[in-house]
């Protein structure tokens, strides 16, 4: 056995809280669930306070920096969207309520879901999934009920580009389906040639990241849906790159059939932790009656003295329920509130900006750092992390000396089809002092790699934790407290 651990702070005696005047008879705690042997510090409040905020203060979040994680859309969360969030009609109702009794959440949920079908082109859109991933899910899931529903018991095959993200063929593979890798040209677009070969009657479809995971517009985006339409196939979009297209184009117009939103993405709601998330799905008129059960509906119309009744609508075919009641509501809320204060003007602002910052970016270091496929990007673009002329550093040192300077990494080695890939997202937040700044740390770092390549092999030398084995701590996981007694695993 080894010696417990000692705790630095403690003090015999200390207390940091105080238990409320008991107002219940004492019952006496179970033998078995005492522990005396367990070590626990003893500290004051404030000693306890002061820990947690300066581990606080010494993470890094969208609130502290710039945030540049490519096809992650790691932008500002205004606070208004917390703070409507928390008004107590929102936060204190239960999904269990007579739904007469939460007639402003259901009016909520309702016109979000307008919205959303407005901004999208599409005919029909449910709020239910809990992230992109699910929703993903649900695309899938509709697209083979679909198909079965039309007696195409053959279409198996789902097409997938190189160049779309890393759930696509994960949620098609889960659906049944078997899953093909369309190759892309040399402008990033989807090969046309490959796609022709697999527009036939074994297609149940294609999912279609757009913009793509480059960064890029596909230039045959009407092209590619046409083909396999004409070939009895669905299109997917994946909407996680749709902050680059608000206002100006609509998925739903393009001839996608199905599509979800990244709320945390475009919408501005918190974004990572492990969720919540949300991940609602827009469909086209055809595919309405299969989204997932149940739908918010007005039950009763209104007139000029009384407000419309809301409700719930069952879909004749649904894939049936894929979230516990209506998905995450708060998530909704803060979405909500999103939109309502840009309205439709600052939607395509949204857009317009975030392009703009990420051309700014890609035409100042461009020549800095290899651009893989040159064209006027989106909302993203991707890089080179590599150098002939330095060959032993890499993109992983890159972004780990980006540390030092203040900012955080943007996405390594995704897309895998970019050779030591930088993905780089400013979004339409930050500054053009902030995008100057990180612009010129990017190129301080690749003078260092020539005249001194070692110190950015091993940076981060200014952060409260030093470089990490990321690989490692994948494949090694330690998930729970580590205890000295061995009586106690």
């Amino acid at each position: 056995m080894t010696e417990p651990t000692v705790y630095e702070l403690s003090s015999s005696g200390r207390k940091g809280f105080q238990f409320p005047k008991i107002d219940v008879p004492i019952s006496p705690l179970p033998i078995k669930f005492v522990r005396k042997d367990l070590l626990l510090p003893e500290l004051s409040e404030q000693d306890v306070v002061r820990h947690f905020t300066h581990l606080s203060q010494m993470n890094y979040g969208v609130d502290t920096g710039l945030y540049p994680l490519g096809s992650c859309t790691m932008k500002y969360n205004p606070k208004i969207n917390e703070e409507t969030a928390r008004l107590q009609g929102f936060a204190l109702t239960h999904p269990l309520q007579p739904l007469i009794s939460t007639q402003g959440n259901l009016y909520l949920m309702y016109t979000l879901q307008e919205w959303l079908k407005e901004i999208g082109g599409f005919a029909a859109v449910t709020l239910q999934p809990a992230a992109g991933s699910q929703g993903e899910l649900v695309g899938a899931l509709i697209i083979k009920k679909y198909l079965q529903n039309q007696g195409y018991s053959k279409r198996t095959k789902i097409l997938i580009p190189d160049s779309a993200h890393g759930t696509n063929p994960a949620t098609s593979s889960m659906s049944g389906f078997d899953v093909i890798s369309l190759p892309s040209d040399g402008r990033g677009n989807v090969d046309l040639n490959s796609l022709k070969i697999f527009c036939n009657d074994e297609l149940a479809g294609l999912m279609l990241t757009n913009p793509n995971t480059l960064g890029l517009f596909d230039e045959n985006v009407l092209q590619v849906i046409q083909m396999v339409h004409k070939a009895g196939g669905l299109v997917y979009g994946d909407g996680a790159n749709l902050n680059a297209l608000l206002g100006i184009t609509r998925p739903g117009d393009l001839g996608f059939d199905i599509m979800h939103f990244n709320l945390h993405k475009t919408f501005a709601t918190p974004h990572g932790g492990g969720g919540p998330g949300s991940g609602p799905v827009g469909v086209c008129e055809k595919l309405i009656d299969f989204l997932p059960d149940p739908l918010i509906t007005i039950v009763e119309e209104g007139d000029d003295e009384n407000p419309p009744l809301f409700g719930l609508y069952h879909p004749e075919k649904s894939i049936g329920r894929i979230k516990s009641f209506y998905g995450h509501f708060s998530v909704l809320v803060r979405a909500f509130t999103y939109i309502s204060m840009l309205g439709a003007e600052g939607l395509r602002n949204v857009a317009e900006m975030a392009v703009l910052n990420a051309n700014y970016l890609l035409t100042k270091l461009k020549n800095t750092y290899t651009l893989p496929y040159d064209r006027k990007c989106m909302h993203e673009f991707v890089l080179e992390g590599v150098w002939n002329d330095v060959p032993d550093v890499h993109a992983l040192d890159i972004a780990k000396r980006l540390m030092d300077y203040g900012f955080h990494p943007p996405t390594n080695y995704f897309p895998l089809i970019v050779h030591e890939a930088l993905m780089i997202e400013p979004t339409e937040t930050e500054s053009v002092e902030t995008l100057d700044a990180f612009a010129t740390a990017l190129i301080k770092i690749a003078d260092e790699a020539r005249k001194d390549p070692q110190i950015l092999r091993t940076a981060p030398h200014h952060t409260p934790v030093r470089r990490c084995d990321e690989i490692k701590a994948a494949r090694d996981l330690v998930l729970h407290c580590q205890v000295h007694d061995e009586k106690y695993p």
